[in-house]
């Protein structure tokens, strides 16, 4: 089934964050009530046409900033030939045509995508290796890989009163998220039916990522505010790309 309309009616919420009373989230509550799930492996069809086992790793990973790629360079030190099946590749950075630092795509993808067929397993070598240890992946992970296609955006507003106030805006990293070319893409996940068959809402499936994103305290006032959506059975503005409509369901 195609990609749904980028355009649909989406519920959103706004509250101040416990920890900072400087700062608002905007919440859209579409889509972190809705059934999508990463399904990478398991119908998963890639951003880049021809290239399915790639998912949304065919370009690269851009990092955020400096403290983002000294993780992720410490992480990589522990992979062994074992566990990545490019160990051994000396240059591990690259830029783009902007002089935006990500990084290094050998082989038509990240370098640091383990190929199927590789002994040790397909799919990020970073990922893997942090399971491995029992922690989460976004502990090893370029900021821009666990926070897909979960988005959130910063904007300074300056109230009629004259007061300010930082709006953190939490929403679906669709297909614009990427910018003009994300309207190229071969196909895009968060717009998929096929994504949209989670056994739990994005809210709890994402926890971890919400979490490192809103902070504890956010992160519990969101919980509160999705799981009140859903009490009421079918909500107003379900995601249009579920497969069936949103229930209630239980952590």
């Amino acid at each position: 089934m195609p990609e749904v309309p980028l355009d649909f009616p989406r519920a959103w919420v706004e509250f101040v964050d416990p920890a900072d009373q400087g700062q608002v989230f905007r919440c859209d509550l579409t889509w972190l009530t809705s059934r999508w799930t990463c399904i990478f492996g398991r119908g998963c069809q890639g951003i880049m046409a021809g290239r399915p086992d790639d998912g949304c790793c065919t370009l690269g990973a851009h990092f955020s900033d400096k403290s983002d790629e000294k993780r992720t360079l410490r992480w990589a030190k522990r992979l062994t030939p074992e566990t990545w099946q490019h160990h051994g590749t000396k240059r591990l950075v690259d830029v783009d045509e902007d002089g935006a630092r990500q990084t290094r795509v050998v082989d038509g993808a990240c370098v640091f995508l383990n190929r199927p067929g590789f002994a040790g397993g397909a799919g990020c070598a970073l990922h893997g290796l942090a399971l491995a240890g029992g922690r989460n992946p976004l502990e090893a992970k370029p900021d821009v890989c666990w926070q897909l296609p979960l988005r959130r955006s910063f904007e300074r507003v300056t109230r009629t009163d004259g007061s300010e106030v930082l709006v953190v805006q939490i929403g679906e990293y669709d297909r614009r998220g990427w910018g003009a070319g994300g309207h190229d893409l071969h196909w895009y996940c968060s717009g998929a039916t096929e994504a949209h068959v989670g056994v739990r809402p994005v809210y709890l499936e994402n926890g971890p990522e919400l979490e490192a994103l809103m902070g504890p305290l956010g992160y519990a006032e969101l919980v509160r505010l999705c799981e009140a959506r859903l009490a009421g059975g079918a909500p107003m503005a379900p995601h249009p790309a579920d497969r069936e409509p949103t229930r209630k369901r239980r952590r």
